[in-house]
């Protein structure tokens, strides 16, 4: 049963948009390329980061679904390699190769991200709208001139969503206790107070519709607008990471032929072709 979720909002830095003559941040992967290359050239600072680490790859995987890509198909064989596929392998290659992604892209993870936004040296992070405050205490400077705004997505439309599920074992002795506990975690009433405690969204569209996520308030705080923002991307999010065991493994196959493509030691088509290869032949698959 579904029980709460978390999806990513874009935090901006207003400063670095209006230093960079930029006034809107962007919508979607194709204003991204193009918001990434003004900031470059105007800041010499980079609009954001993105992992390509095989543990952090989430966010790289979801941007394929978010351009139209599936990544599996029914069987679970590799169903990325085709020219849409091939575009989105391109354009993260093009966007490092172009100089406007960080080195440490490759080897880092998303906390080299926020310590970058932190420290003002990009002007966007993707992240949940608890960051906002997490900003506001540790740079308060950065926290004032940062907005928010609906997360980047792609022709599709979608927005990507982490969800958090409660499972009952098949080995409990107490099904329906166990059924009964479950289904009240996740009622309405219960499910509106955690998530207003610990800053996460609901899984059920009744607590979704509560004034909490639906209303500003006259004073509304960032943090508050970061809540609002989050709630109306519900109604077009959903998980899109394939539902599979061995995702991880999926996660380092792509990342390690990704990264050599963004390195110039292979071809975007070569990339691709062994990336599918490799999941293809896993034993089970």
């Amino acid at each position: 049963m579904p029980w709460y979720a978390t999806t990513n909002i874009t935090i901006y830095n207003s400063q670095l948009f209006q230093q960079a003559g930029l006034e809107q941040p962007p919508k979607n992967y194709s204003e991204l390329a193009e918001v990434a290359k003004q900031i470059k050239e105007k800041t010499d600072k980079y609009a954001f980061f993105i992992s390509f680490l095989p543990e952090e790859l989430s966010e790289v995987l979801e941007s394929f679904g978010k351009m139209g890509v599936k990544l599996l198909d029914v069987d679970g064989k590799a169903a990325f390699n085709t020219p849409t596929g091939r575009a989105v392998f391109k354009y993260w290659v093009d966007l490092y190769q172009d100089g406007l992604l960080p080195k440490e892209v490759l080897t880092k993870g998303s906390q080299a991200g926020i310590d970058l936004y932190l420290s003002g040296e990009i002007a966007m992070l993707f992240s949940g709208s608890e960051a906002i405050e997490a900003i506001s205490e540790n740079a308060p400077e950065i926290g004032q001139v940062s907005k928010p705004v609906s997360q980047i997505t792609g022709e599709t439309g979608k927005n990507s969503i982490m969800l958090m599920n409660l499972a009952i074992s098949g080995n409990t002795k107490l099904p329906d206790r166990a059924l009964k506990f479950a289904l009240f975690i996740t009622n309405n009433q219960n499910q509106t107070a955690f998530t207003q405690e610990a800053n996460v969204l609901p899984s059920i569209t009744q607590t979704l519709e509560n004034n909490y996520f639906q209303n500003l308030p006259s004073d509304a705080s960032t943090q508050d607008k970061a809540r609002i923002i989050s709630a109306n991307q519900m109604l077009k999010a959903e998980v899109l990471l394939p539902p599979v065991k061995n995702v991880n493994k999926l996660k380092q196959i792509i990342s390690q032929n990704l990264q050599a493509a963004m390195l110039a030691e292979k071809t975007v088509e070569e990339a691709i072709a062994d990336a599918a290869f490799e999941w293809d032949n896993l034993s089970g698959i």
